[in-house]
This record gives structure tokens, sequence and C-alpha cells, in this order.
């Protein structure tokens, strides 16, 4: 009948496909992983504070929404904030 049959891979065989299958399972929850961990798509340095006065001078310059002249006095208002 089939004597034989089912052990024709042998253990090499079957070290492949449990290797494989472990591969497999870990690269589905890495793609998960990273689907949910991820971080804010909106920040454009990882860890800089969306908040900082220096970058929101930075990204108003950068639109247009403010002259250089102003951009610089804004500036040297945060760096040297006891001169008016």
């Amino acid at each position: 009948m089939m004597n034989g049959y089912y052990n024709s891979m042998g253990w090499g065989g079957w070290l492949l496909m449990g290797l494989a299958m472990v591969a497999f399972w870990g690269l589905i929850a890495y793609v998960v992983l990273t689907l949910f961990r991820g971080g804010s798509a909106n920040t454009s340095v990882k860890g800089a504070d969306p908040t900082d006065p220096r970058r929101i001078l930075d990204e108003r310059l950068a639109r247009g929404d403010i002259q250089v002249e102003e951009y610089q006095a804004r500036t040297d208002a945060l760096t040297h904030p006891t001169r008016t």
C-alpha cells in the first residue's frame, strides 16, 4: 500500500516546514505590531515636541505665513526673553 509514503520527506523536510511556519507567523506578528504600535504620522521628527515654539516658527516661515524679519524678531525674542 502506502508504505513509507508519509515518511518520504525525512527530517530535513519537516525541519524546513517547521522553520517556514515559524517565520510566516513571525512575519504576521511583526506586521500587526507595526501597524498598531506606530506613532503619529504628523510628526516629521521622531520625538520632537509639536508645541515647541521654535518648531512652530520654522513651520510658519516655511509655509509663508510670516516674513523673514518677523521670524528673526520672534526667534530673537525666544532666545533672549528679557529683551524688548
